[in-house]
Order: C-alpha cells, then sequence, then structure tokens
C-alpha cells in the first residue's frame, strides 16, 4: 500500500507541474462542432460506449487531446482529429467542454461499487477511488484527475477494462493499469455502475 501512495504522490506531482495552454471557451465552442457527431451537443454524449466531455477538468481533456494527437493514446479516429489541432485549439477546446454542464446519470445502488470507490479493497492493494477522484465523483482539476460523475456506466467498464488489459497505456507511472488489473470483471461493472450515478459537483 505505501508504494501504492507514493505512485499517487509521484503522479500528482508530475501531472501539477505541467504546463498547458491558456484556453478560450468561446472559440472552443466553434472548434469543438466536429466532436458533437460523437459526444453529443455541449458534451453530453447519447452513445454509452463514448464519453460525455461536459464538465470534465480541462486540464484532463487537454492531455488526452494531446495524447491522441502524439499517439500516445491509440484510437484511430481520434489520433486523426487530434492530428489536426495545434496546441492553442487543444486548450480552447477543453476550456469549453468544462464549462459545460453534464447530464447525470439516475444512481445504481451497488453495495459493491460504493464499497471499492470509497473504501478500496486493502486486502487486494487496491486504494479507494475516491482517494483521487473525490468522494462526489468530481474529480481534482489541480492535479488533473478526471471527473468520473455522470459518466456512462459502459464506457467507465470500457476504460477500466482497456487499463485492465493495456491496450491504453497513457496514465502516469502507470497507476491505473496497475489498479485496473486487481479487479475482477464483476468489481469493474460494480464501479462502473456506482460512479454513473456519482452527483459531481452540484
Amino acid at each position: 500500500m505505501k508504494n501504492m501512495q507514493w505512485a499517487f504522490f509521484v503522479l500528482a506531482a508530475t501531472l501539477a507541474g505541467t504546463a498547458w495552454a491558456e484556453g478560450n471557451g468561446s472559440n472552443g465552442r466553434l472548434k469543438a462542432e466536429m466532436c458533437e457527431g460523437c459526444h453529443g451537443a455541449a458534451g453530453n454524449s447519447e452513445t454509452p460506449i463514448f464519453p460525455k466531455l461536459a464538465g470534465q477538468n480541462s486540464g484532463y481533456l487537454a492531455k488526452q487531446l494531446m495524447d491522441f494527437r502524439e499517439q500516445k493514446r491509440a484510437d484511430p479516429t481520434m489520433n486523426a482529429i487530434a492530428a489536426g489541432l495545434n496546441d492553442q485549439d487543444i486548450a480552447d477546446i477543453a476550456a469549453y467542454y468544462a464549462a459545460q454542464k453534464i447530464h447525470s446519470e439516475p444512481p445504481v445502488n451497488t453495495p459493491l461499487g460504493k464499497r471499492l470507490y470509497l473504501s478500496g479493497n486493502p486486502a487486494a492493494g487496491v486504494p479507494a477511488c475516491s482517494a483521487c477522484h473525490g468522494p462526489d465523483g468530481s474529480g481534482n482539476a489541480p492535479a488533473r484527475y478526471p471527473a468520473l460523475a455522470g459518466q456512462h456506466a459502459a464506457y467507465i467498464a470500457k476504460t477500466l477494462g482497456d487499463f485492465k488489459t493495456q491496450a491504453r497505456a497513457n496514465d502516469a507511472n502507470a497507476v491505473i493499469r496497475t489498479i485496473a488489473a486487481k479487479l475482477s470483471t464483476d468489481e469493474v461493472n460494480a464501479l462502473a455502475d456506482y460512479i454513473a450515478g456519482l452527483p459531481g459537483k452540484r
């Protein structure tokens, strides 16, 4: 557990020291029009496998777009789209989506998901998700930990599955990959259901 806590500290220090361009949400609104086909109006995707972007921390969004652009995160569609964006475009799009309000999902009663999210599983070396993403799922903007509340459960489950199999590997210091590898399929699904129903910031 001490090694895991140290990894979280290193990750926070790494991300906190990363510089980003300042975004203009008004400019980002026009630049984000190309995103609406998959991510919906104002970033509220109606398709469960496409993530909602509304209300997401701008620093986290910017990092993901840069990782897509630099092929650090693999997705043929997103890699092609991000390839045409410069740093200011990315900052503007991130600022626009960060200012939007996410459409919440209905809460799901899942004791297993709640326990894992709030308390983790010390016996398996799984820390509480709430330590980085907040008890309400609103994330940690200064550390660029993503907001999770209100996200589609199917997308959360897919994301954890991708980290578990290392199909996705753009998490600093492999923190999420390490955690996801210790989760069973039932635990992944329970977490996804619980997270989707979190209130986030009101």
